[in-house]
C-alpha cells in the first residue's frame, strides 16, 4: 500500500527500508524512506509507522496513551512512537549527527477516518510526529513530496544502512547533565580506584591508539553498579562515545526507569549484551558491561534471524569488539543460569588471546549486608563455594541474621519492617511451578508450603492487578507479597531479605547437598546440556545471591525439617523477641 502511495506521489524511485531494525535494539520501524531532499539535494529520510487501526481514543485524557478498538490495555500514541524513533536515529546514527532535522516522521492510519481517531489530533504534531488517515491521503502524498525528491534513493539508503552507530554529542551532553543531577554517588577506596582506572584506560587507549580491557570484580554490594553509572556520567561529560549494557532484563529496565527517569533519550544508553551482534568494531570508546557474570556463550536466541545465526560469534567477542575499552563488572558467585560464563579468568584469557592489555581490579569492601564481610564469607562457607567449611554465626554487630520456623513467620516479620517504611522482600529457590496469570488478572499462589501459599513475582514486564511487572518487583512497594526468584532478585538490594530454601538444597550428614530433581527451573531439565556438577554449582550460587540481597538483615526458612535443625545449630545469636498482634515473631534463635 505504501509503495503505491509513493508511485502516486511521483516518488517511485525512493528506497523503502522495510522492517528496519533500530541499531543496538530489537525494535523495528515499519518503513524508513530514503532519498534526496527536493530543495537542498541532501540525503533525506522519512520514518513511517503504519497503523491498521480504524478507531482510537485518548486513554483517561492522556495525550501520550490511547485505547485502540479490540486491543487490550492502552497503547502509545502513534505520534509519540514515531517521534521517539526519529529521535533515536538522530542520537545514534553518525550520518545524521551534523544535519539539522535530518529525519522526519509520520504515522499513517490507512484504515481510519478522522472522526474515529479524532483524539489523536489533540496532540500538537511536529515534523517528527505527523498523523495522517486515509481521509488525509492527499495531504500525506504532499507531505512525502515536501521531503523527498522524485530521484533515485539507493545511494542515500546505502549511507543510512552503513552509518557508524554511536551516541551523538548532543545525547552525551544531555546524559551528562541528567546523570549529574540524579546521581549522588560517593566512591571509596577500591571503588574510586576502579573508577579512575577505567578513565585512565580510556585516555591511554585514545592516546596510544590501542585497545585495552578492564575487569572489575567484587561481591554483592561492593559498588560495581555505582562505579558503572559514575563512569557513564563522566565519560558522557567528556563527550566519549559510551553505552551501558547488562544481561538482565530486570536490571536494565530498572536502570532505564530510575537512572533514565522521564527521558527516552537517556534510557537509550542502557542496552543488553545481545544488542551488539552487528555493532561496528571499536564503534564506541567505552562499553560498560555491568553484571558481566551473565555473559552467555552466544547472543543468538529464538528471535535471531537466520542470517545472523549463521554468522554468530561468542558473545564475549562481540562485547570486546564493540569498544576501544570494554569494561566488565562482575561477581563470579552470581552465575546462576546455564550458559552464563562471565568470570575474571574467562574474560582475561579471551582478551589476552587477542593480545589486548587487561587491567583487573578487585573490590574487597562490602557495602551491602550492613558492610559485613564476615556475613558474606559465612554464606560462602555455608554453601561450600569458597573452599571453606560451614561455621557458627555469632554476629558481628553489623548484620542481622535470623531463622524462621515457618514461612508465615518469615512473612510476618518482613511485613512489620515493610509497614515501618523499610524495604523488604521474600525470595525462594526455583522449586515450585510458575503459572501464568488467571483470566481475571490475578496471580496463582504457586509457592505452597503447608497451608501457606503465595504467588511468584509476575512473569512479564506488564503489571498484573496490583503486582508490578517482573523488572520492578524488587523496587516497587507492591512487590511485597509475591515471592521473587533469583532472576528478578539478582542485581538488586532491599533492607530486609526473606529467603525460602526449597527442597533443592538440604542438609545431610552435616553439610548442604543439592537435589536438582527438586528444581522446577526449565534450564535444568536436560542432563546433556547441564551436568549434575554444573547444576550443583548453579543451585548453590542461586542461594548465595538470594542470601546477600539484604542491606540490614536476612531471615531464612527451609522447607526441610533436618535442614532447619542443622541451620539452628549454626546461628548462635539470640535475637530480641518482636511482638506482632500479641504473638512473638522470629525471636527464637540461639
Amino acid at each position: 500500500m505504501l509503495g503505491q502511495d509513493l508511485v502516486d506521489a511521483g516518488l517511485g524511485q525512493v528506497e523503502m527500508l522495510i522492517e528496519y531494525q533500530l541499531p543496538l535494539t530489537s525494535k523495528r520501524v515499519d518503513v524508513v524512506l530514503a532519498g534526496s531532499h527536493p530543495t537542498t539535494g541532501d540525503d533525506s529520510y522519512v520514518v513511517i509507522e503504519l497503523k491498521q487501526w480504524s478507531q482510537a481514543e485518548s486513554y483517561e485524557g492522556s495525550d501520550r496513551l490511547v485505547l485502540v478498538e479490540h486491543a487490550r490495555g492502552p497503547r502509545l500514541h502513534p505520534g509519540v512512537q514515531v517521534g521517539d524513533y526519529c529521535e533515536y536515529l538522530t542520537d545514534f546514527l553518525g550520518i545524521l549527527t551534523n544535519q539539522r532535522n535530518p529525519v522526519r516522521g509520520a504515522a499513517y492510519l490507512h484504515n481510519a477516518v478522522d472522526r474515529d481517531v479524532n483524539d489523536l489530533f489533540a496532540r500538537r504534531p511536529t515534523e517528527q510526529s505527523r498523523i495522517f488517515t486515509k481521509q488525509r491521503r492527499g495531504q500525506f502524498l504532499d507531505y512525502l513530496r515536501t521531503h523527498l525528491a522524485p530521484a533515485p534513493g539507493a545511494a542515500a539508503a546505502d549511507r543510512f544502512l552503513t552509518s557508524a552507530v554511536r551516541p551523538s554529542k548532543h545525547l552525551l551532553t544531555y546524559a551528562a547533565s541528567e546523570l549529574k543531577e540524579r546521581a549522588h554517588f560517593t566512591l571509596l577506596d577500591e571503588q574510586r580506584l576502579a573508577y579512575e582506572l577505567v578513565l585512565h584506560a580510556v585516555e591511554r587507549a585514545r592516546a596510544a591508539d590501542r585497545k585495552s580491557v578492564v575487569v572489575v570484580s567484587g561481591g554483592p554490594g561492593s559498588g560495581k553498579s555505582v562505579i558503572a553509572l559514575s563512569v557513564l556520567g563522566e565519560l558522557a561529560r567528556q563527550q566519549r562515545s559510551v553505552m551501558h549494557a547488562t544481561g538482565s532484563r530486570s536490571f536494565t529496565q530498572t536502570l532505564r526507569r530510575y537512572a533514565g527517569k522521564g527521558s527516552t533519550r537517556l534510557k537509550n544508553l542502557f542496552g543488553y549484551f545481545n544488542s551488539f551482534m552487528s555493532a561496528e568494531r571499536n564503534g564506541f570508546d567505552v562499553l560498560i558491561c555491568d553484571e558481566a557474570h551473565r555473559i552467555r556463550e552466544t547472543s543468538v536466541n529464538r528471535f535471531t534471524p537466520k542470517a545472523k545465526r549463521d554468522k554468530a560469534r561468542p558473545q564475549i567477542d562481540e562485547l570486546i569488539a564493540a569498544a576501544r575499552v570494554p569494561v566488565f563488572l562482575l561477581d563470579e558467585h552470581q552465575v546462576v543460569k546455564p550458559g552464563e560464563l562471565g568470570s575474571v579468568d574467562v574474560i582475561s584469557a579471551y582478551a589476552k588471546q587477542l593480545k589486548l592489555d587487561v587491567e583487573v581490579v578487585s573490590l574487597h569492601d562490602q557495602f551491602r549486608c550492613g558492610g559485613s564481610e564476615a556475613y558474606e564469607q559465612w554464606v560462602l562457607d555455608l554453601l561450600g563455594l569458597d573452599g571453606g567449611e560451614p561455621s557458627v554465626w555469632v554476629g558481628d554487630g553489623r548484620f542481622d541474621l535470623r531463622l524462621a520456623g515457618s514461612p508465615a513467620e518469615l512473612e510476618t516479620f518482613l511485613a512489620v519492617k515493610q509497614a515501618a517504611g523499610e524495604t523488604a522482600r521474600m525470595s525462594a529457590g526455583y522449586c515450585w511451578s510458575w503459572s501464568d496469570p488467571r483470566p481475571d488478572d490475578s496471580l496463582v499462589a504457586d509457592v505452597r508450603i503447608g497451608d501457606w501459599a503465595r504467588p511468584w513475582n509476575v512473569k512479564s514486564d506488564r503489571s498484573v492487578g496490583d503486582a508490578p511487572g517482573s523488572a520492578f518487583w524488587a523496587t516497587a512497594p507492591e512487590g511485597f507479597g509475591q515471592v521473587g526468584c533469583v532472576y528478578t532478585a539478582q542485581g538488586f538490594e532491599y533492607e530486609w531479605s526473606g529467603v525460602i530454601i526449597g527442597p533443592d538444597l538440604v542438609a545431610r550428614n552435616g553439610r548442604l547437598v543439592t537435589r536438582r530433581e527438586e528444581s522446577k527451573d526449565p534450564a535444568f531439565r536436560s542432563r546433556k546440556s547441564v551436568t549434575d556438577e554444573e547444576a550443583d554449582r548453579l543451585i548453590r550460587n542461586t542461594y548465595k545471591v538470594l542470601m546477600t540481597r539484604g542491606m540490614r538483615g536476612t531471615i531464612v526458612y527451609s522447607t526441610d525439617a533436618e535442614t532447619r535443625a542443622w541451620l539452628a545449630g549454626l546461628v548462635a545469636v539470640r535475637q530480641p523477641v518482636e511482638v506482632v498482634y500479641g504473638q512473638p515473631v522470629a525471636g527464637m534463635i540461639e
